[in-house]
């Protein structure tokens, strides 16, 4: 009996970080290989990747990787994949360009198995077909896949919405998704992002009127910051800067490196003259400037973020000042972004996030989109992705309010496999799945134990204690002494956990002393516990052993 399976490493129940796995008894296939960006609680991690286990456990059987589109949670993590997992990619021009330029940035890996499709292009890999469909999103070239499999089609929507005046000009293929449907569409994996709001998402091309608007007003230079791979929006900021006499200019690496990447391949339309370097800028007026800007998520080394903590040399926020948050917050980096807010508005800067005119238009579907994309397709079974809990449940009760029996519409979680066969499908079991956190660094991921350690610097600081020992002749030296940093408990907390260590120390025979891995233990148990039960605090506990 022939069996499909369908197994999500990333994208479902969370925003970001998606991958997903389609395979049968010929092999496997993989859907994207995005990144998300870390929470709060995620001390010193810059991103966060899916756990690739089992696509290493299994990378002899791994065909192709297939991408929807270039933003970094649908293609950031191949860096991260490819030293394991060796397979040709498949994509759209634009989306080989941006991804070339990242990996040979972030790893100087330049010979990639990269292959160029087009919207239309179908690729054979025997049982499995994997076939581009275009649609509107917020980054040209974006396309549904249709993985066409024995059982009838898998089809990933990607990000999508319905957009009848786009600002490339390029429609979704309606056409396309409506012959699917007849064809036999048999589980829908769709975009569940914006499923809490009704009705259709405005146009992305409204976003220029609004962003027309706030700089007419604007007294002195606009700073524009949005995500450095929202082509379409740097498109419209070129043609309002054109409409109102302003020169262009960027700050921000990755945004500088997206501008090149798009001029040389034709994708963004500048006119002659128009764009200027930074250290050009002071030839002419304020109201004279605008300026494109990273840093819309509070980034903390993001262009807008050291400006904001007048740190950022290349430029700095003056009085009169305008700032266009034209980005939606992705959950969870809604602190990082208020904070930085606030600081520019100390430095006399005007800061924008919402107008009457949308200067921000959501890539993602509304209600009504997406039950014109069920509608099209007639999937028999579906399955939102790209979405936390809250905007899968909301998925279900819509489908099901559509006609979708409850069975045949799945809440999935990372690592769940989804089973489909010639009559029917069910979740059968999990694999490996999780989040992978990465610090600056960028090739080693930070431990749970880092992490926790992290945390108990940040909330309770740390005790160093040092203790003189002969480890050979396994006898104490001197008595141990404390150094506190971020600690901000009662000195008696120490004292007593010092007399508490003594006395411990006291019952050790020699064997025990010439252990030192079984004394540092001691040190951070007797310590730690102490400490805790005295004043209900947890700092890290690091023993130094000075050996005579």
């Amino acid at each position: 009996m022939s069996l499909v399976k369908v197994i999500p490493l990333g994208g479902c129940g969370e925003i970001g970080k998606n991958c997903t796995v389609v395979e049968n008894e010929d092999g496997l296939i993989v859907i994207d290989v995005g990144l998300s960006f870390p929470h709060e609680e995620h001390y010193g991690v810059d991103i966060v990747v899916p756990d690739f286990t089992y696509l290493i456990e299994n990378k002899d059987r791994v065909r192709a990787i297939f991408l929807t589109h270039a933003h970094e949670d649908h293609v950031g993590a191949l860096s991260f994949l490819l030293p394991h997992v060796q397979a040709p990619i498949y994509c759209t021009k634009f989306t080989s360009a941006m991804v070339r330029s990242k990996l040979e940035e972030r790893t100087g890996m330049k010979e990639v198995d990269m292959k160029v499709t087009q919207p239309g292009d179908t690729i054979d890999l025997g049982s499995l077909k994997v076939e581009f469909v275009r649609v509107t999103h917020s980054i040209p070239e974006t396309c549904a896949l249709a993985v066409h499999t024995p059982h009838g089609v898998v089809l990933f929507t990607a990000d999508f919405k319905f957009d009848f005046t786009p600002v490339d000009g390029k429609l979704s293929d309606v056409g396309r998704l409506t012959e699917l449907g007849r064809e036999g569409v048999l589980l829908l994996m769709s975009d569940s992002t914006n499923i809490d709001r009704p009705g259709w998402g405005p146009s992305e091309s409204r976003a220029t009127e609004g962003l027309g608007k706030a700089v007419r007003e604007a007294p002195g230079r606009v700073l524009v910051t949005m995500f450095s791979s929202n082509i379409h929006r740097m498109q419209q900021c070129v043609d309002v800067a054109a409409a109102n006499g302003r020169k262009l200019a960027v700050t921000g690496r990755r945004m500088e490196t997206t501008i090149d990447i798009c001029r040389r391949l034709g994708y963004l339309n500048i006119p002659e003259g128009l764009y200027v370097r930074l250290d050009e800028i002071g030839k002419y007026r304020a109201s004279e400037i605008l300026l494109l800007v990273t840093g819309s998520q509070g980034e903390p080394m993001a262009a807008l973020s050291q400006m904001s903590r007048g740190e950022y040399n290349r430029l700095k926020i003056v009085p009169g000042d305008t700032i266009l948050y034209s980005a939606r917050p992705i959950p969870g980096n809604e602190g990082a972004i208020w904070r930085t807010i606030n600081r520019l508005v100390l430095q006399g800067a005007n800061v924008v996030t919402e107008s009457d005119s949308p200067i921000h238009i959501s890539g993602h579907a509304y209600q009504e989109e997406i039950k014109m994309m069920v509608n099209l397709t007639q999937p028999f079974y579906i399955a939102p992705v790209h979405g936390e809990p809250r905007h899968q449940d909301l998925y279900r009760k819509l489908a099901m309010a559509m006609g979708w029996p409850a069975h045949r519409v799945f809440t999935m979680a990372n690592g769940d496999v989804l089973c489909v066969d010639d009559t029917k499908a069910w979740i059968d079991g999990r694999v490996p799945s999780g989040e992978v956190l990465i610090d600056q660094h960028g090739n080693a991921a930070v431990t749970s134990k880092v992490l926790a350690d992290r945390s108990a610097l940040g909330h309770d600081g740390v005790v160093v204690v040092a203790l003189g020992i002969d480890p050979k002749e396994g006898t104490l030296t001197s008595k141990p002494e404390a150094h506190v940093r971020g600690f901000s408990g009662p000195d008696t907390a120490i004292e007593d956990a010092l007399d508490d260590l003594v006395d411990a120390l006291a019952k050790l025979v020699p064997s025990d002393l010439r252990d030192t891995e079984c004394v540092e233990k001691l040190v951070k148990s007797v310590v730690g516990q102490t400490i805790s039960r005295r004043c209900q605090q947890r700092p890290v506990v690091m023993p130094v052993l000075v050996e005579a």
